[in-house]
């Protein structure tokens, strides 16, 4: 572990929006009691403040060239991140908003609310519009563990394996690859805390700036949120924090569990939508189908995570982890908990995994 006055301010500054985040929570959840689901929000407080205190922990070594991409990581976290959003707030402010009263007016979550609702709930039994929106959603929801796959690989076979950069820097391509991971995956989250901390002001009457969000996120917005998570936290920014503990785990057991609670949810959601005729239970939205098809999918993804990730392991030990994982998601979907699938995949799938990893 390395813990000094480089990776503190990491730490502090992560501590913070959690607390942040949690008072927006409890507002959230005095205002909209029935839209809002505080035990997820609660859980993603603390999922921030666990990021901050594990960040140095990522590093087991401690010497010069270690705080120098140490160092080059808290300027990116804790500076570039945070002055980006202040520039496009400014840009927002003092450029696009200067002498237009009529679009700050428009820019409201009333209007926003109104926008939603015409393109999304007038659609609501049509089918391909429907598979349309969630193939967009689940999109959005695989980058963040695609970007740390594509990282993971740069890093320790180009970057290490075929430039052998790591004698430059004097660091492995593993920890390149840690640092990649950690400096890209924490100054975006901090950017995702940012947004929500600017949609969602307008909880608060005397400074709401909900009106500097720009057009082109609330376009997107409108494109991959459901409708109760716009009084939610930005999923993208659940899945990236319940991610980071997982870091620790073998990395083949870390992207089996990235893919499956992307592409197996995904899956299950869009082969649902498309083909499911057969409801479990009866009142719920979920098929027979999705199910299957998201076991099977998850299943899939998990054994070729293990097979290029952990070529030391067996074809036997191979298809019992990847198996167990895909259980736990199907008993995740089955269940349909109140706490966020994006929380509870990746942690209960990749604990499993490591179980079954570790006394196989």
């Amino acid at each position: 572990m390395v813990f000094n006055f480089i990776t503190l301010p990491i730490t502090i500054f992560f501590i913070s929006i959690g607390v942040g985040l949690l008072l927006f929570a409890i507002r959230l959840k005095k205002r909209f009691p029935k839209e809002h689901i505080f035990i997820n929000s609660f859980i993603v407080s603390v999922l921030w403040i666990i990021s901050g205190i594990l960040y140095p922990f990522f590093y087991p070594r401690d010497n010069e060239f270690v705080r120098f991409h140490q160092s080059f990581s808290m300027n990116i976290i804790c500076i570039f991140g945070p002055l980006l959003v202040l520039l496009i707030l400014l840009y927002q402010s003092k450029v696009v908003l200067k002498d237009k009263p009529e679009l700050k007016e428009n820019r409201t979550i009333t209007k926003f609310l109104e926008k939603y609702d015409l393109m999304n709930v007038n659609q609501i039994n049509n089918k391909s519009y429907s598979l349309r929106t969630d193939f967009h959603r689940k999109i959005f929801h695989l980058l963040p563990g695609l970007f740390i796959i594509i990282l993971r690989i740069f890093a320790i076979n180009v970057w290490d394996g075929l430039w052998n950069a790591d004698q430059i820097y004097g660091i492995s391509g593993g920890e390149y690859a840690m640092f990649l991971i950690l400096t890209i995956g924490y100054t975006g989250v901090i950017l995702f805390a940012a947004l929500d901390f600017i949609r969602l002001s307008f909880i608060f009457e005397k400074s709401n700036i909900y009106h500097l969000l720009p057009d082109c996120f609330s376009n997107l917005l409108v494109k991959t949120l459901k409708r109760n998570e716009n009084y939610e936290f930005t999923k993208n920014m659940v899945l990236v924090l319940s991610l980071v503990p997982m870091l620790f785990l073998p990395f083949g057991i870390f992207t089996a569990a990235t893919l499956i609670t992307s592409i197996g949810d995904g899956v299950a959601s869009m082969m649902g939508i498309g083909f499911g005729k057969y409801h479990f239970p009866k009142k719920s939205s979920k098929t027979i189908i999705g199910y299957i098809s998201g076991f099977l999918a998850s299943l899939g993804v998990s054994l070729f995570s293990l097979w290029l990730f952990e070529p030391s392991l067996g074809p036997s030990n191979i298809i019992i982890i990847s198996f167990s994982g895909a259980i736990v998601f199907l008993i995740v979907d089955l269940l349909s908990l109140k706490i966020d699938d994006n929380i509870l995949n990746p942690i209960f799938c990749s604990l499993t995994m490591f179980f079954f990893y570790s006394i196989l």
